[in-house]
């Protein structure tokens, strides 16, 4: 071995043995703090959990199947995405057919349409209103949110934009815990019906994504963010309801 390999290999193993050394340091600081470290975590836990959990109790006795929910002049149908061909996903199917027997029903007078139309090439309401029309629904019983681009933003534009005082809430039952905790502390009055049919069943993803949502949704109406999109008031629902 030369001398210039020997210095080159004690260099590695001097770099080898400082590297040891900082992950050997690392778990004795572990160690040492190991009962602050897990108090940490639990509490982190319990606060990221506190607010789904609130949610999905509070949300028991505000869920109705459409059959039995109390009437109201208005049901919120929230957008749940659009395929290529501009028809309604499977998902979104099964809530605009929840939302059409409200109204053949009579449990609601108006339906309200919520989605994404950020795009000339993207437009949930147009699609939702179209469905809804082929469902037997009149057109002039429903009303379209043209910047419902979510949970939030269409609670936020229904008591603030299209002046709800109280409706109901369609969409699928992971969802409504959600859908009812940010419209109900955004001054909308609510009660929801769970559009779950057979075929739209969701993952255990579905869930998870929900604890985070609900967080974010908790900050969100703690501090009454604003929309991105507001506009002026919408007087459709008023007129639609006549």
């Amino acid at each position: 071995m030369t001398i210039v390999n020997l210095a080159k290999n004690i260099r590695k193993n001097s770099v080898y043995l400082d590297y040891m050394k900082k992950i050997t340091q690392f778990f004795r600081w572990v160690r040492r703090r190991k009962w602050w470290l897990l108090g940490a975590a639990s509490l982190l836990v319990v606060l990221i959990m506190a607010t789904p959990v609130y949610a999905v109790v509070a949300a028991r006795s505000k869920t109705f199947s459409a059959a039995t929910v109390p009437p109201h002049d208005v049901a919120i149908i929230f957008g749940a995405g659009v395929q290529p061909d501009h028809q309604p996903t499977p998902f979104l199917t099964s809530r605009l057919l929840a939302g059409a027997q409200l109204y053949k029903t009579g449990k609601a007078n108006v339906l309200l349409v919520s989605g994404d139309n950020r795009t000339s090439h993207y437009d949930e309401p147009t699609a939702m209103r179209n469905y809804l029309v082929k469902q037997g629904v009149p057109s002039k019983a429903i009303v379209l949110d043209y910047a419902g681009r979510d949970t939030y933003d269409t609670c936020y534009r229904a008591h603030a934009i299209f002046g709800l005082q109280s409706a109901i809430l369609v969409t699928h039952g992971y969802h409504l815990p959600r859908a009812l905790m940010t419209c109900n502390a955004l001054g909308v009055r609510s009660v929801g019906v769970k559009a779950d049919r057979p075929g739209t069943s969701y993952s255990r993803n579905y869930w998870g994504r929900e604890v985070l949502s609900l967080n974010k949704a908790a900050v969100q109406t703690l501090f009454k963010v604003k929309p991105g999109v507001l506009g002026p008031e919408e007087p459709g629902v008023a007129a639609a309801s006549l």
